[in-house]
């Protein structure tokens, strides 16, 4: 285990819907009091998406997440990390375009190619707030997430270009050897940073082998890595307890998870960081500030984002 921990907040995403939760943040206010919230419970990370401000529909206003980022940015120093994973059906250029315009410290990489499902929600529901969620959710069952050779290629280069640091999403142990491509290929360099997610259907399983294996084979084809876990659903704290054992660091958030314990819906992100901060610190380990999240990481400094 190590000493230092980054925890990581994933604010609000584009997976959940308002109708799932009262304490989902949408609007660009609520975005950064939810930041600034998780900033002073232990978080030297957010992940950040951006969402209509009428509908809390996923969008691609790159306004909108300049609005967001400038705020936190304004408020305290943790490090900002922004979606390239956008909404579901986003175009790569709306998904790439913020980390060519604001050139943040951190921003994430999907790895692979994913059937991404989450289709299963909705018979769970059966009145919805607005009328995008239903259709929004109902979609992907014929929908897969893409992330071609291609278009990572060309994500290497925008990330290289602006001194963005790659957080490699990894759904599955395929994108693992993918990460190994990129390297070899000269289009990213070690050490990188990835972050295995479980638990989205169409991708690997969250468990206690499952992890070990990931991050085994990861040593295997790569060597040389920082890695974070985050899960979706209830398996969210058994599985980030298991990062922090084996040395990595740890996401929570409404994006990934809208419950603090069985049967209690999190009133806000910073309720699960505390939490996630509490078991860290039971075994020994306390979370990072921003400065030394920059560290662990290798991160260029706030000085030199665009924003």
């Amino acid at each position: 285990m190590k000493e230092k921990v980054v925890i990581t907040a994933a604010i609000t995403g584009a997976i959940h819907t308002p109708t799932m939760s009262d304490h989902l943040p949408v609007t660009p206010a609520q975005i950064i009091e939810e930041a600034v919230r998780s900033y002073e419970a232990g978080a030297a990370v957010c992940h950040i998406h951006a969402r209509d401000p009428q509908t809390g529909m996923p969008v691609p206003d790159v306004s909108v997440m300049k609005e967001i980022i400038t705020g936190i940015k304004s408020r305290c120093d943790m490090v900002v990390c922004i979606t390239t994973g956008g909404g579901l059906g986003m175009s790569v250029e709306q998904r790439v375009a913020p980390v060519a315009l604001y050139r943040p410290e951190l921003a994430s990489f999907n790895a692979g190619s994913i059937n991404f499902a989450l289709f299963p929600i909705v018979p769970r529901y059966k009145e919805w707030k607005f009328d995008w969620e239903k259709q929004y959710l109902g979609m992907t069952e014929d929908f897969i997430f893409a992330n071609t050779f291609k278009s990572m290629r060309e994500y290497c280069a925008v990330f290289a270009e602006n001194g963005t640091k790659p957080e490699f999403e990894v759904y599955d142990s395929g994108m693992i050897n993918n990460i190994a491509f990129l390297i070899q290929s000269g289009y990213v360099s070690k050490p990188v940073y990835i972050q295995f997610v479980m638990g989205v259907l169409g991708g690997i399983t969250p468990s206690c082998e499952n992890l070990l294996f990931l991050v085994e084979y990861a040593k295997k084809l790569i060597g040389d890595f920082e890695f974070s876990v985050c899960v979706a659903g209830r398996a969210q704290f058994p599985i980030c307890t298991q990062a922090l054992l084996l040395g990595g660091n740890v996401r929570v958030g409404l994006e990934d998870n809208l419950y603090l314990e069985k049967g209690r819906k999190a009133k806000s992100n910073a309720e699960q960081v505390a939490k996630i901060a509490r078991i860290a610190e039971e075994l020994g380990i306390s979370p990072a500030t921003p400065d030394e999240a920059r560290q662990i990481l290798g991160l260029k400094g706030i000085g030199q984002v665009n924003f």
